[in-house]
């Protein structure tokens, strides 16, 4: 009787690549999971299909742990098609020891209750057996054993109920208590992440395959993570302030003449008789009253939100812009230009509060010496205007000088291919430069904290359209609206959680938040939108 041998390697390869498979994909659940935890999104007290959290932590952990260590001693034992190589590297090894060697510190601390003196020799040996159990076996032993142990121990805390909801450590030393509902997200994540590479390595069988599969792995999961936090703090924010930042919208149909406006030479007024919707946002279109029968609401730092940037972005990039544009098409490339580069990084990394300072300094004693919008639209202005060049410089580079050519040798001037040629090309790159700029600066707070901080209880928004006058004096036009101080959302937010209004009404301070994020994002939005725009142009 013969035996088709590559057919049964080929299912045995299968099984142990679903295995790997299995295990990766509880390890994106357990993260999963224990993002939502430390963001309040799911209770740590809760369940899910009848099992309480920390169980389901446990069994996807303990799971995890004995596919990966049943992975490794079937590629040790021959039994699947691995190619591992002699050893799992020295690097794998000193993050195992390391792991070793906080591992043995704390149970020889906390658990024994040893002194520096007992704690720190087990720590060390610890830290050593760790690494020469992944650096001396081969490299399927040496990268399964650790991390297949470490999830099946944390798991077996878990369902033992050794690690609960209720437990709680408070070290010696330390002012802060470390509490379940913290700690075992944190180490579910953790060790879900090890388990998951160590799965992912062996998925691949081992060896180079297996290492780079291994590392794609972790930035794939290091990305999906971090992604993850901005989504969850967003929902976080969103589920802590909605609810009042919806409070008391209504809708409506006008029923009356809603339209009219006076004709000049004709002594009355033209109606349009139709029906028209009224809406009414309390939160978002109410300022601070003094009455309890109307609803305070941030509409004032709203829209003073909005004229600071409008401001600092009409003042930063033409300027960036056409500096870019001088850098990169006039400009000889030498000494000249790498200083600028140089102090264009600098200013790019300066802190906001020094821009803050440089503003109360200098700009306010020159606008009536009072702090203004005008001041603040200036100052964020300079903030905007390192990115903005940067961003454009590196944009115009990468237009192909094949476009430049081709323009001259029709007899077009410079400047015409720069502004008919070279600008649009490079357009999606300084709108998406000018996008994370206004990211920055809208969020700011100590700027404005110096050199625009109005009274954050504003009634009204400032007037800064209806405010332009027309003199016979130079400047020729002025704006008093432009030198009043104004309140923003981040200043607004800063107020009221110093004025203690979160302890005393919290879903005010988290609506606020939450409208700050709405206006960043609705910023994002238009600057994402403008880019693809160009983008579609540009392949017209």
């Amino acid at each position: 009787m013969s035996y088709d041998t590559h057919s049964l390697v080929a299912d045995e390869s299968s099984l142990a690549e679903r295995v790997a498979g299995g295990v990766v994909g509880l390890s994106v659940v357990s993260m999963i999971l224990g993002f939502a935890a430390i963001f309040q999104w799911t209770e740590v007290e809760g369940s899910f299909f009848g099992i309480a959290l920390f169980d389901l932590y446990g069994l996807a952990l303990a799971a995890s742990g004995l596919g990966v260590l049943g992975l490794g001693i079937a590629s040790r034992a021959e039994l699947i098609e691995t190619t591992p190589d002699r050893s799992a590297g020295l690097v794998t090894g000193g993050l195992f020891g390391l792991l070793g060697v906080v591992a043995g510190g704390l149970v020889a601390s906390q658990s024994l209750g040893l002194s520096a003196f007992g704690w720190l020799p087990i720590a060390v040996l610890a830290g050593v057996g760790v690494g020469a159990a992944t650096v001396l076996p081969r490299e399927d032993v040496g990268s399964t054993l650790p991390a297949g142990l470490l999830s099946l121990g944390l798991g077996a805390l878990l369902l033992t109920n050794t690690l609960t909801a209720e437990w709680e450590w408070d070290p010696e030393g330390f002012s802060a208590a470390f509490t379940g509902p913290v700690v075992v997200p944190i180490l579910t994540i953790f060790s879900a992440l090890v388990v998951g590479w160590a799965a992912a390595k062996a998925h691949e069988g081992f060896g180079t395959r297996g290492r780079q599969a291994g590392a794609y792995l972790l930035v794939g999961l290091n990305a999906f993570g971090m992604l993850g936090v901005l989504l969850l703090l967003v929902l976080f924010v969103a589920r802590k302030g909605f609810s009042r930042m919806v409070e008391g919208i209504k809708l409506g149909l006008f029923t009356e003449p809603a339209f009219w406006f006076h004709v000049p030479g004709l002594d009355r007024f033209v109606i349009f008789e139709m029906p028209g919707v009224w809406f009414y946002w309390p939160f978002t279109m109410n300022g601070y009253s003094l009455s309890n029968d109307v609803m305070n609401g941030v509409m004032p730092s709203i829209v003073g939100t909005v004229w600071l940037v409008i401001g600092a972005v009409l003042f930063a990039v033409p300027l960036g812009v056409g500096a870019a544009v001088f850098l990169t098409e006039y400009a000889e490339q030498g000494g000249f230009t790498r200083v600028v580069e140089i102090a264009t990084n600098g200013l790019w990394s300066t802190p906001s509060i020094v821009y803050g300072l440089f503003g109360y300094a200098f700009l306010v004693p020159r606008l009536g010496n009072t702090l203004s919008l005008l001041a603040g639209q200036l100052v964020l202005g300079f903030m905007l205007l390192p990115l903005v060049l940067i961003t454009s410089r590196e944009a115009i580079k990468t237009v192909p000088d094949e476009y430049r050519d081709a323009s001259a040798a029709l007899g077009v001037s410079q400047w015409e291919t720069i502004k008919s040629v070279v600008l649009p090309a490079a357009m999606p790159g300084v709108i998406t430069g000018v996008i994370l700029g206004v990211g920055r600066i809208a969020g700011e707070t100590a700027p404005l904290l110096l050199v625009a901080a109005g009274s954050p209880q504003s009634p009204t928004a400032p007037k800064v359209l209806a405010g332009f006058q027309f003199t016979s004096n130079p400047p020729f036009v002025a704006n008093p609206a432009l030198l009043e101080g104004i309140s923003a959302l981040p200043y607004k937010l800063y107020a009221t959680i110093t004025a203690g209004v979160v302890s005393s009404d919290p879903k005010f301070a988290w609506a606020t938040a939450l409208v700050l994020l709405t206006v960043v994002l609705s910023f994002y939005a238009v600057g994402i939108v403008s880019r693809i725009y160009f983008r579609r142009k540009l392949q017209q």
